[in-house]
Order: structure tokens, then sequence, then C-alpha cells
């Protein structure tokens, strides 16, 4: 089975502006198919911007709204599957949501980010309830997780448990928290034997400065490509055959002694 080829889009794009941002997208996902990638992933909230404040509601839109057609235009275009964070409206409630389109313009996955981080996205969003969102692309099993979650070691092993191949983590991780990128990634994918794409926004906005540093990290724990603190493309290999020799060289799941954990939850 070939590699997949997984651009990440580093950026912030321009907080309020869904045009801009998915004008921004379109150039990303040109470069990226030209590159010769299968994937493209964006950051968190990347279709409004993180830092829109009490836009948040004004900006929102269903899964199946006018961004997400868009974007599955651009899709089908260029001839690649698009991850992006976008403010999901279901009805009075919103959260903070990300979705796959496949390179037909079909939507693959949509997941709602679990562990609100901060004052700003508990007073604006509603908590998703469902840990293990997947879809499949290319033969490769591709799971969804927002930022903080990918923090909660429970919710990446639920993911290797159900067989996730590559987790897709649209960020906005902020100053002074770099750590996470640097070495939590890493460490979450070797201990869970499969490659983790981590992708953020990058400088001020609002309140926030954050950080770069998107990574695709191997299930050896070794980074495969890093961004550094601009806006940028980055182009990483998701190589299943290296995942498969990987999985079967490491124990950790199958040395699992599940009857003693139960006090965790």
């Amino acid at each position: 089975m070939p590699s997949l080829r997984t651009a990440l889009l580093q950026s912030s794009g321009r907080p309020g502006a869904v045009a801009e941002n998915l004008k921004a997208l379109d150039e990303a996902a040109a470069r990226a198919a030209d590159a010769g990638a299968r994937l493209l992933v964006a950051p968190e909230l990347f279709l409004t911007g993180y830092a829109i404040g009490d836009a948040v509601p004004e900006l929102a839109e269903p899964a199946g709204g006018p961004g997400s057609e868009a974007i599955a235009e651009i899709a089908v275009r260029h001839g690649l599957a698009v991850l992006y964070g976008y403010p999901e409206r279901d009805g009075e409630r919103i959260f903070n949501a990300s979705q796959l389109i496949g390179p037909d313009g079909v939507r693959l996955a949509n997941y709602r980010k679990t562990h609100l981080f901060g004052c700003f996205e508990q007073e604006w969003f509603t908590p998703g309830e469902q840990t293990v969102v997947q879809a499949d692309l290319d033969g490769i099993r591709i799971g969804l997780l927002i930022c903080y979650d990918v923090e909660f070691p429970e919710n990446v092993r639920a993911h290797a448990l159900a067989g996730t191949d590559l987790l897709l983590v649209p960020t906005a991780q902020m100053h002074p928290f770099q750590f996470v990128a640097e070495s939590v990634v890493p460490v979450r994918a070797f201990e869970n034997q499969m490659y983790v794409a981590y992708v953020n926004r990058t400088g001020p906005e609002g309140e926030f400065e954050f950080v770069g540093l998107s990574c695709l990290a191997g299930p050896d724990g070794v980074v495969r490509t890093r961004a550094g603190r601009g806006e940028e493309l980055v182009i990483g290999e998701v190589d299943p055959e290296f995942l498969a020799a990987s999985r079967a060289a490491n124990p950790y799941l199958a040395d699992r002694r599940p009857g003693l954990y139960g006090s965790l939850a």
C-alpha cells in the first residue's frame, strides 16, 4: 500500500474573514496537490479564525453549510482530501468542530471537540460527546481530535484501540504551552503506535500568541516534518508498511491489562 502524503497548513488566516480564509486554503491546496499530497490539514477554527469573540454565533454554520460546500469544491478541484476546523451550529448549540472532506467532495467525518480549553471556549461552545470519529482515505484509517483533546491520554488510547492509523489534530496551541507540540505529540504517537498530525495556528491573534511548530510524528516517536513559528506548508509521509512493522515490534497495546485500570474512570 502506498504512503499517504499529508500536507500541514500552519496559518491563522484572517480572523472573521471567511472568504479570505477560503482563498488561503485554496492556494494551499494547489501547492499541496502540486507536491503530490492526497490530504491537506488546516488548523483549529481555520474557516472563521479562533479569536473571534462574540462573533462566534454569527459565523457558526451547520456541518453541511456554505463553508463546507466551498471546501468541497476546493477538494475536488485539487484532487485531495481536506480537514478544516470551524464553529458548527446545531440548533441552539455551537460546537468547536473539524470536518474531513474527501477528494470527491463528500463529507467523510465531522468531530466535535470534547475537552474545551479556557474561558473563551467554555463560554461559546458545547463540548462534544463522541470520543472516536474515524474515516478511511486511501486505505488509511483516519481519526479526528482537536487541540486540547490530544493532551488527555485516554482520548488517544481510545483511537489506538479503535484502529486509527493517522490521528489528525487541528490545533490553536498558544504560548507558553509549546512543549505539547515539541514533546507530548511525539510521545502520544509512540505510545499508541500511530501517526499524529498536529497542525497549529501561528502568531498573535487577539489575546493569544500561537506558537506554530506543527508536526507529523510517526509511531516510533520521530517527527517526520516540523514547521517553524511562521506561516508554512510542510509535507510528510504516512507509511502504512512502516506502521505495520512498528506495531508488530512494539507490545504496548498487546501488553495492556485493562482489568487494572477501572479506577481511572
